[in-house]
């Protein structure tokens, strides 16, 4: 039997038992184990991230300090901050790519990765640089997500600090925008020619910002303009902004680039500086330097020079050359003056005709004094190459001016070969009987140039005397007779002679002025031109 005093401990111990269960503590008799039981605590949304790892953090990829504190960053200016990461699994592990999320008064960029280098061996240690920028004045902070092959797969760190000011304010209105270089210098200019300078406009905030204009500030005669495209820029994006400068006076030339855009700083300026020195102007020579892309049109001779003591007609051909790197076309040739007895003949250089790179066209100039005295001309070549004309100095001394009564006159014929005028005889050219040219065959070439330097010195009504480099000869009407290796027919004419061979005719007009008294019977003796001049016999062609 139980007594009262045992019955209430029996009474006691069933209510500790009870309570036991409640609790989970399993008691045997008096004596009692207790279990432990296991409470997981759950994390707050509230909480700090980088304060807290989740529960398989242990055994993993872990942060050494996984809260850094930056200190304080220079507004404008960068800090480096390390992360160390170190492996307390048993197994390695590859680290895999890094995500940042800075706050916006802050830019943050990874300078350094140890970690992504090779597999992090168990209970080794590597270290990840950030570049922490401070674009605003303020407390910041910095999230990086690492990813790996871990158990977790990702592991966090949070770095924070102070963007504080460096005490000079004019720092606070770049870091919107940053302009590269932040003063554009374009130095001292000599030549009279404008100079084109880049600026870079970036973005080194973590908004997006709208660039609302771009103005120069400055005189109007320090000749800055611009060229832009900037629009809106994204985080870290840039634009280009072209400034021209064409200065129009002597002297410094200064002004400023102001941009305003919707950052917190609204405004960027940009110094604008340089200086325009030209130098003193120089004689401009024939031929101009050459200009890429263009055609450069040069002559065989700076100076078309005739010479002195000109009495007959006389010409000069020069090479028109194009010695640059495209093609030219000529425009208009002409002479500055009109009077001086000068022709430009049209066979060679002319207008419209197309001069490729090295290649030249002849240019002929034909010079009949019409008086005694010297020339001073010039010949004009336009084109649309580099300057565009071509000037030549025509220069000459005449003696005598030349009778244009007394030049011969084409009246038909084709210039081309006599197929049917028969071979001469050596003493119907008047040649020695011993001469080793027996005969001389018109069977081909051209009659251009055969009366060349001859007149008509007398004239009567059936016969006339012709001179010329060979001497004086009668010709008679209705005859023939040879004249510069060319067989001809005589017809006498009240005012001329007219040189007949086939379809060939040829007339040379008497001057008056040779006779006396107005007789054209009577004979004057009249100095003939020397063999080697370059008196013109002009041809023609009949159908």
């Amino acid at each position: 039997m139980l007594d009262f005093g045992s019955k209430q401990v029996l009474k006691k111990q069933q209510q500790i038992k009870f309570f036991v269960k409640k609790l989970g503590i399993v008691c045997l008799a008096l004596s009692c184990f207790v279990m432990p039981s296991f409470v997981v605590a759950q994390p707050s949304a509230f909480d700090d991230p980088g304060s807290r790892q989740t529960a398989s953090a242990g055994g993993d990829l872990v942060v050494v300090d996984n809260n850094i504190n930056a200190g304080t960053i220079t507004l404008g200016s960068s800090s480096q901050v390390v992360v160390l990461m170190k492996n307390e699994s048993g197994k390695a592990i590859s680290p895999g790519s890094i995500s940042l999320y800075p706050s916006s008064n802050v830019s943050a960029t990874v300078g350094e990765n140890e970690c992504n280098n090779t597999a992090l061996p168990p209970e080794a240690v590597c270290a990840i640089a950030l570049s922490v920028k401070g674009l605003q004045l303020g407390n910041f902070r910095v999230e990086m997500l690492l990813r790996h092959n871990g158990k977790s797969k990702l592991v966090t760190a949070t770095i924070s600090g102070d963007v504080d000011s460096s005490g000079d304010q004019r720092q606070d209105v770049i870091n919107d925008i940053e302009a590269i270089p932040s003063d554009l210098d374009f130095g001292s200019l000599k030549e009279s020619r404008p100079l084109t300078r880049s600026l870079i406009l970036r973005n080194v905030t973590s908004k997006e910002i709208i660039v609302n204009s771009i103005d120069v500030e400055s005189n109007d005669s320090a000749g800055y303009s611009i060229k832009s495209n900037c629009d809106t820029l994204l985080s870290g994006g840039a634009c280009a902004v072209t400034v021209k400068w064409a200065p129009q006076q002597r002297g410094p030339a200064t002004g400023a680039l102001v941009i305003n855009h919707t950052g917190p700083s609204s405004v960027v300026s940009v110094v604008l500086d340089g200086e325009y020195e030209p130098d003193a102007a120089s004689e401009v020579g024939i031929f101009p330097e050459a200009v890429p892309g263009k055609g450069l049109l040069t002559s065989s001779q700076t100076e078309i020079n005739f010479g002195a003591d000109i009495e007959a007609e006389s010409s000069i051909t020069v090479s028109l050359v194009n010695i640059g790197d495209e093609p030219l076309t000529l425009g208009g040739i002409r002479l500055a003056g009109e009077d001086s007895g000068i022709k430009i003949l049209s066979s060679g250089c002319r207008s419209g005709k197309i001069l490729k790179p090295v290649e030249a066209c002849p240019l002929t100039l034909k010079w009949s004094p019409v008086r005694v005295g010297s020339i001073l001309d010039d010949v004009q070549i336009r084109h649309d190459g580099a300057r565009g004309i071509l000037v030549l100095p025509v220069r000459g001394t005449a003696s005598a001016a030349v009778n244009r009564d007394s030049q011969s006159i084409s009246l038909g014929g084709n210039n081309n070969a006599f197929a049917n005028v028969p071979k001469l005889s050596s003493s119907e050219l008047d040649l020695p009987s011993d001469s080793s040219s027996k005969s001389v065959s018109r069977s081909s070439g051209t009659v251009q140039g055969s009366l060349e330097g001859y007149r008509i010195t007398s004239l009567a009504r059936n016969r006339a005397i012709v001179s010329g480099p060979g001497g004086s000869r009668v010709v008679i009407d209705g005859e023939e007779t040879v004249i510069g290796a060319v067989l001809w027919k005589i017809d006498i004419k009240p005012s001329a002679v007219e040189f007949i061979n086939g379809r060939q005719r040829i007339l040379l007009l008497f001057d008056r002025s040779l006779s006396s008294g107005g007789s054209t019977a009577q004979s004057q003796r009249v100095t003939a031109p020397s063999a080697g001049s370059n008196t013109a016999v002009s041809t023609g062609a009949t159908n």
